[in-house]
């Protein structure tokens, strides 16, 4: 069932003209619900890894925070049905409810005893099995809450409620760990998590065009799985902007995560040195989503998508080389103003070129290939680096990073995308 079909205690955006989405109350309230969710999760993570280091060996410790991405990365193409089929307002309020529930009890079993590593591994499963559905929900959640000429704009919001989220959450998750310790961070996470359920419980849903709520209905949950792999293949933007989006991440995501920490170690920048270049990193894609929500459209899209994929991998090869720290902060806030101009291009290409009675499922393709997928390339990097080196390997990425641009640019879908005006 769509969620244009849902009950009518549901609220409804009603269908006039579109509001700027930086000024729109309704979209500022899911802004407000997906900052303090992510900002939740970042405490959680941090709590997950404290409490599974004081419990374990390193080797334990690196399993339990690794556990949760295989439910994640296995039920996500499933999660994006469930999204599609019940409506993502219901799912995304369900499943923050779940993750707040499970997380203020894993807090309170920790204040109460010492249970081992055996409670951490299940919540760390139990997390990514509910992010396999949240994650579709939440991209399949904008196109309801406002109309496509704002896409663009919520999309940058959403980056600027990442890069947010990434600068605050470590910090107060170690607040939390030095306050009560792993109990009280993981309690902590669960109250930012609920802060959005209310949040999420106002927000109003725009109904869905007749043919994209007709098209949401298989007649079973297989049948719509299938249906939205095959809507991705075929579609003339959709499927090469996955090829490239995969291609881009595979090359993006070993140097900028593995192969730094090997690339500061070598240099002898030492862990704050990696810290600057991260925090370039960081700054540079903040950039890039607040253009987005300032100016809400680029022209000619999908050559920004896809041209900026290019001298964005050249970065990557850069970094390799930079003489000192100053000029790889620098690199590294060129890199990120790039690959996250590009990311955030695609990111609102996805949703405006999808029908939104596809977008669960087409967020679950992208989902896999960027949690799936590319983080296949961390150990491959690491192993690389050891017998080649940074210079080398930092280059076959960047190589394959640059071919996800050239990809998008040879499909003249993707080449000639504009976003709604």
């Amino acid at each position: 069932m769509s969620e244009a079909t849902t009950s009518a205690a549901d609220v409804r955006i009603p269908t006039a003209a579109s509001v700027p989405a930086h000024r729109d109350p309704n979209v500022l309230r899911w802004v407000g619900a997906y900052t303090a969710s992510m900002v939740g999760d970042m405490v959680f993570f941090l709590a997950l890894s404290w409490a599974a280091v004081q419990n374990g060996t390193p080797a334990q410790a690196g399993l339990v925070t690794a556990v949760s991405a295989v439910p994640r990365a296995l039920l996500m193409l499933g999660g994006g049905v469930v999204a599609d089929r019940l409506g993502p307002r219901r799912v995304v309020i369900g499943s923050d409810t779940v993750r707040c529930v499970t997380v203020l009890a894993v807090a309170a079993v920790l204040f109460a005893a010492d249970p081992g590593l055996w409670l951490l591994a299940l919540l760390a499963v139990v997390f990514g099995t509910v992010d396999a559905v949240f994650m579709p929900a939440v991209g399949a959640l904008p196109a309801r809450i406002t109309h496509k000429d704002q896409l663009a704009r919520v999309q940058g919001m959403r980056g600027l409620a990442i890069r947010f989220a990434a600068v605050v959450g470590a910090p107060l998750g170690g607040l939390g760990v030095a306050v009560g310790g792993a109990a009280a961070a993981f309690a902590f996470a669960g109250l930012l998590i609920a802060v959005s359920v209310p949040l999420l419980i106002s927000v109003r849903m725009r109904d869905l065009p007749a043919d994209d709520a007709s098209a949401a209905r298989e007649t079973t949950a297989w049948r719509d799985l299938l249906g939205g792999l095959r809507y991705v293949r075929r579609h003339r933007v959709l499927g090469p902007l996955m090829v490239a989006i995969a291609l881009g991440d595979l090359g993006f995501v070993g140097p900028l995560n593995v192969g730094l920490t090997l690339l500061a170690d070598e240099r002898g920048w030492g862990a704050s040195g990696m810290g600057w270049v991260l925090a370039g990193f960081g700054t540079g894609a903040g950039v890039a989503a607040l253009l987005l929500t300032v100016r809400g459209r680029l022209p000619r899209a999908g050559c920004v998508a896809a041209g900026s994929i290019i001298p964005g991998a050249a970065a990557i090869a850069a970094l390799a080389h930079a003489p000192g720290l100053p000029v790889a902060v620098g690199t590294a806030v060129l890199v990120g103003l790039l690959t996250g101009l590009s990311g955030a291009m695609c990111g609102a290409l996805l949703q405006t070129q999808s029908d939104p009675a596809y977008l669960g499922r087409v967020t679950a393709v992208g989902g896999i290939v960027s949690l799936g997928i590319a983080p296949l390339s961390m150990p491959l990097s690491a192993a690389a680096i050891g017998v080649w080196g940074t210079g080398p390997v930092f280059a076959v990425s960047a190589a394959v990073c640059g071919l996800g641009g050239v990809v998008a640019l040879c499909a003249p879908g993707v080449r000639r995308a504009e976003l709604p005006k």
